[in-house]
């Protein structure tokens, strides 16, 4: 039921990073929008997409290997902003961690993912330890790790340069079989490094992943055997962006502090 009187939102989503995040963002929008009973074109909310390929590497921009990712981030939001969108997705984990030096420039409010998906595991799971699967510059930023411990959750991952880690980054960024350079495939090698790091994080006593990058939203449907449930933030972000866009939830209770 629509909260009466309720403004129906516009999202900006800032895609790009990588190709595949948008995508995989828009079509669980519109199968959760179609699970919600939309069948039609016009039951379908209006958004915004730019697809930002051109921003710098996030987790190298973190580490100091290439430029500021920020002045980025501000373009293209206020590019967002400019064109209509009453608030921001960006549907790459990593790149949070520029959140607040870009939320001041911008006018509309960034939905913080991490902010909302811990949310939604203290609302909802039943669990007290927290697994996560990311990149280096999201594990290294505290992202996930400060949104858990804010909703009184424990965070597990595995520290950087480990073998877990490095796993975790080839299956993302290796040149050959990496999912960002095998596109809409992903290789068996990258599903089994992923696959052992799941088990890593269960012997660890983790009772939920999150799959913390975008590429892994991708590439966890694919495994049959895990051995942990996961949760998905873009789930988590669509779910969140179908009930502003249709007018069923206020933004303000969604912010991050």
């Amino acid at each position: 039921m629509a909260i009466a009187g309720q403004k129906q939102l516009i999202p900006g989503i800032l895609g790009g990073l990588g190709p595949l995040a948008h995508i995989e963002f828009e079509r669980r929008l519109i199968t959760k929008n179609v699970e919600r009973g939309a069948s039609t074109d016009q039951d379908h909310p209006v958004w915004i997409l730019v697809g930002a390929s051109d921003i710098p590497n996030r987790t190298q921009s973190l580490a100091g290997q290439v430029p500021d990712c920020t002045p980025w981030l501000v373009r293209y939001g206020q590019l967002l902003e400019r064109a209509g969108a009453d608030f921001l997705i960006v549907t790459c984990n990593t790149t949070h961690a520029f959140y607040h030096q870009v939320q001041p420039h911008l006018q509309i409010p960034w939905l913080h993912l991490m902010h909302c998906t811990s949310q939604v595991i203290a609302e909802r799971y039943n669990v007290d330890r927290v697994g996560i699967l990311a990149t280096d510059g999201t594990l290294q930023s505290g992202l996930y790790s400060r949104s858990l411990q804010e909703v009184g959750l424990v965070p597990i991952a595995p520290a950087l340069a480990s073998s877990t880690q490095k796993q975790v980054m080839q299956s993302i960024y290796h040149t050959e079989w990496g999912i960002k350079a095998s596109g809409v495939r992903v290789s068996s090698l990258a599903l089994d490094n992923l696959k052992q790091a799941v088990d890593w994080l269960q012997r660890e006593g983790a009772e939920l992943v999150i799959a913390g990058c975008t590429e892994l939203s991708v590439a966890l449907p694919k495994i049959a055997d895990l051995a942990l449930p996961w949760i998905d933030p873009l789930d988590v972000a669509a779910d969140l962006t179908l009930d502003l866009s249709l007018g069923d939830r206020a933004l303000p209770s969604l912010l991050a502090a």
